[in-house]
């Protein structure tokens, strides 16, 4: 209702009514100032005879003037009748964030603790263990503590999940039209908000039952400023748009007057593109309360497709009871891979959600290891029989008080899928998206950080002395986990003496010289890994340098490997000192080596690398052939394509990379050039055009005039056969002479200046 000036609610129902005041500042708060309305009325018992509820939205105008803008009419009763005295009937609690008791208690900063340890893990693998994708990462899926940090996994939306009541615990929501609502009749706005209906004594002096709404408070929490993060994971079974039978998806965000997205990161030829990204938005809810989320699909001479739109209401999640702002983590930890992303502590989301309950505050026992909630004592070691081993896990009160909110039903940390839809084809599947959203009001102070991202990896490699030799491997795409997967083959060639262990290399230093030249040099091998960039400097992500003969010996899991390994000082005493080997005579070796990237002056760990190093004679060579990369003959061992998520980035058109990638990082240069070749294409205009400037001011070329206007001689001399006229042509005679002398004098002017500058013209005669 964007044009509704002052809107009011009119409620009718029987032939009772009631109405709200107007909301004088709709465009900036568009709730109502009264939260709550008492209608009294004869109802008959039964609910088949009840009669409708009809809700009204008067629009307020100029000179006192109102004009129904919407309703909503509420043919059955029965779902909101209910019995107050009941035991366990529980009265619907008003939306209330509770943001001024909380930001007057505390401010909550997410600790800045760093990270102390290298992770296999991450948000991805927490996908993993609830989907037991086993393409996605396997090593994940044996990790021990998973228990500890899995989601859940919703095969629909959030909204249409039994346990959390469509999400309109506080509040409903009512379409609003302009008539009587039909199949095809318009949707024109919504109202939000909850009834219920009871039986009073007919005896006035009985007690009356109490009150199902409370009054909220004169302050209100809203508008609110929050700040919003969409986390798309994946889509599923996409309608195909495209002759194939395939389409190019990419997603579009809509907010308010925000749109976010860009059709150039589509995903090529695929109905279930993985897209691994976050979008980060700021609102005001409830102005800004649609969250609009669209896929199209990309054409790169006709206008893109869209696939199909999913709507989500942020104000129902912001403020309903079971907690969808965002979902509750199985763990809290303060820090590593699942660090806590909240804005509050478990422990003051528990005090929270007692107020909202009308429920005595939680109280913890100094040790905070025991917590009296609710008229019951629960101790940590009833969900705790022995201390988790988990790093970076958060203090007894807290993982106390977060066990005791998952008793009380609120959302998990989850994934949910949303079905898409299209407006050309209403009510047909175009396909699933999984997703999830969180919602931080912004006075709570900032969230915890965003999930992981994605990049792009490749690796080089050589040996010292061998550099022309240097090869690489095939680029992993789109590495949502962080880890780049190859099951690629590097053969290198070279000859050892293995008794002064070192290489030897004979090449001739010149054309003409006669004897070549012999270089040694150690046997080191170099594995360089590199962030691949499209049209820029590749990003150095870590290296890791190996002497053959004196290698550290690997480590047989990654959660083993560390920088230590590549410590060459003496200073620890021999038991302590990592052990080393020689690759000569151990032959092959697998395992895991750190990458290191210096910083500040020291190494320190960048990555971890996995691979298999075989030395082989020239004999045994030619025995076991086999070639470079995945090529033939694969063999010894054979090399299959790596298990790398459905998300491989084919080669786009050379216009889009061009228009993209080009601009985005040349986009400073493009400018310059584009100033400079202005400059240019103007100074060659310039020299251009000078020699003719030059030859018409030296050659002057003559100004030619027409001739002076001749007076023919029958007016100069009219003939005198009319003596009668005499008089009147000789009046006209002099008339016309002084015109023409007139004009001369008015011509003369400019003639004069013209003389001034071409000397060579005439002087003008009279």
């Amino acid at each position: 209702m964007k044009q509704v000036r002052s809107p009011q609610l009119l409620v009718e129902c029987w032939e009772e009514s009631l109405q709200t005041e107007p909301i004088k500042d709709f465009q900036t708060n568009p709730n109502f100032t009264q939260s709550v309305l008492f209608l009294t009325l004869f109802m008959p018992t039964e609910e088949a005879y009840a009669t409708p509820l009809t809700l009204k939205v008067v629009d307020n105008q100029d000179f006192g003037q109102q004009t129904v803008v919407g309703q909503a009419n509420i043919h059955s009763l029965q779902p909101y009748f209910c019995d107050p005295w009941a035991e366990d009937y529980v009265p619907p609690q008003l939306p209330s964030m509770l943001l001024d008791y909380l930001y007057e208690k505390f401010w909550f900063n997410p600790s800045k603790a760093q990270d102390e340890y290298e992770h296999e893990v991450d948000w991805w693998s927490k996908l993993f263990w609830a989907t037991g994708d086993v393409k996605g990462d396997v090593k994940s899926l044996r990790y021990k503590y998973k228990d500890y940090h899995t989601l859940k996994v919703y095969d629909c939306e959030l909204e249409a999940v039994p346990a959390f009541e469509g999400l309109q615990d506080f509040c409903q929501t009512f379409k609003l039209y302009q008539e009587e609502p039909k199949l095809d009749s318009p949707v024109v706005g919504e109202f939000k908000g909850l009834f219920r209906v009871y039986p009073f004594p007919e005896d006035p002096k009985a007690p009356k039952p109490p009150r199902q709404f409370l009054v909220w408070r004169e302050k209100e929490d809203f508008p609110q400023e929050c700040l919003v993060r969409v986390y798309m994971v994946r889509a599923i079974n996409l309608q195909p748009q495209d002759s194939n039978g395939l389409c190019d998806p990419y997603v579009i965000l809509k907010l308010g007057q925000t749109t976010m997205g860009n059709r150039d990161k589509y995903h090529p030829n695929t109905l279930n593109p993985i897209f691994g990204i976050m979008f980060e938005l700021s609102c005001t809810i409830p102005l800004e309360k649609d969250l609009e989320i669209q896929l199209y699909d990309f054409d790169l001479f006709s206008p893109d497709d869209k696939i199909g739109t999913t709507v989500i209401d942020l104000e129902n999640r912001l403020l309903s009871g079971f907690g969808a702002r965002c979902g509750l983590s199985k763990s809290y930890c303060y820090s590593g891979p699942f660090r806590w992303r909240d804005q509050m502590t478990p422990s003051f989301l528990l005090e929270r959600h007692a107020k909202q309950k009308g429920l005595p505050p939680p109280l913890f026992s100094p040790e905070e290891d025991t917590v009296f909630y609710n008229g019951k004592k629960f101790k940590l070691q009833s969900f705790e029989p022995t201390p988790p081993p988990v790093h970076y896990l958060g203090p007894k009160k807290e993982r106390l008080a977060l066990y005791l909110l998952h008793a009380q039903g609120l959302v998990p940390e989850h994934v949910e899928t949303r079905t898409l839809y299209s407006s050309s084809q209403p009510g047909i599947d175009q396909g699933k998206v999984q997703m999830w959203v969180d919602i931080f009001p912004k006075k709570l102070g900032p969230p915890g950080p965003p999930g992981a991202g994605h990049g792009s990896g490749h690796t080089l490699g050589w040996l010292v002395g061998l550099e022309k030799d240097m090869q690489k491997t095939d680029i992993h795409y789109h590495s949502l986990t962080g880890e780049s997967n190859f099951n690629w083959r590097f053969i290198f060639t070279m000859d050892y003496l293995a008794a002064e262990h070192m290489c030897v290399q004979s090449q001739k230093d010149y054309i003409w010289s006669l004897d070549p030249t012999v270089m040694k040099f150690p046997a080191r091998l170099i594995i360089q890994v590199w962030d691949n960039n499209i049209f820029s400097t590749d990003d150095f992500l870590g290296v890791l340098e190996l002497d053959l003969f004196d290698m550290p010996l690997p480590a047989r899991h990654a959660n083993l490997c560390s920088i230590r390994m590549m410590d060459t000082d003496s200073k620890w005493p021999y038991f302590l000192q990592y052990k080393h080997f020689s690759l000569f005579k151990k032959k092959t070796v697998t395992g895991w080596w750190p990458s290191q990237v210096l910083d500040g002056g020291k190494w320190r760990m960048s990555g971890k690398v996995k691979m298999t190093l075989e030395i082989l004679s020239e004999k045994e060579a030619l025995i076991k052939p086999a070639g470079r990369g995945q090529s033939e003959p694969n063999q010894y061992p054979t090399l299959h394509p790596p298990l790398r998520p459905n998300t491989l980035f084919m080669l786009r058109s050379p216009v889009t990379i061009f228009c993209r990638v080009f601009w985005k990082h040349y986009h400073f240069k493009i400018i310059i050039g584009a100033i400079i070749f202005i400059i240019a294409l103007m100074l060659f205009n310039f020299i251009y055009s000078t020699p003719n400037y030059l030859a018409m001011s030296w050659i002057k070329p003559e100004l030619r005039l027409n001739a002076p206007i001749k007076i023919p001689n029958n007016i100069m001399n009219p003939p005198t056969s009319r003596n009668a006229h005499s008089s009147s042509l000789t009046s006209q005679h002099q008339n016309l002479i002084s015109t023409i002398d007139h004009e001369l004098k008015l011509l003369q002017g400019p003639m004069n200046r013209l003389q001034d500058i071409f000397p060579e013209l005439p002087a003008p005669q009279n």
